[in-house]
């Protein structure tokens, strides 16, 4: 039996990457060719465009261009945290490339996004605000000097 994507996104998985909506959210097709829409835990990246209420953020076009370079058409894996779905029904996850490089992380090490927190889910709430933290003293990417 079929089961939906949304039971089976929260089991451990393997996405292809096949859109990246901006530099903290992606689509990707599961093994079944079911479409997940990923959220990506503890970090939050500027907005690429404005949307509704929300302005074009500072660097967001290139956050969104930087996550599009690495993940897209790549297989990448997922892991969760505590929960799973957010309020609009994305899966959150921590999002690891196949060499092990954790996406997350990497983003914010880069200034591409900023470390966040959002209840429960803080697995690694203090490896993120550390990497927030030294690419904001290093001028690194959305940090540096306007």
């Amino acid at each position: 039996m079929l089961m939906p994507a949304v039971l089976r996104a929260e089991n451990p998985a393997t996405l292809t990457v096949t859109q990246v909506v901006d530099g903290d959210t992606f689509w990707g097709t599961d093994a079944g060719g079911q479409r997940i829409k990923v959220r990506l835990i503890g970090v939050d990246a500027p907005e690429s465009r404005k949307t509704g209420h929300k302005p074009e953020g500072f660097y967001g076009k290139e956050a969104k261009a930087y996550l599009t370079r690495l993940l897209m058409n790549q297989r990448v894996r997922l892991a969760y945290d505590k929960s799973a779905r957010d309020r609009y029904g994305r899966t959150l996850a921590y999002v690891y490339l196949a060499d092990g490089t954790f996406v997350n992380d990497l983003l914010v090490q880069k200034g591409y996004a900023k470390a966040i927190y959002y209840k429960p889910n803080g697995k690694y709430r203090e490896q993120l605000s550390r990497s927030c933290k030294n690419a904001q003293q290093s001028g690194a990417g959305m940090w540096q000097q306007r």
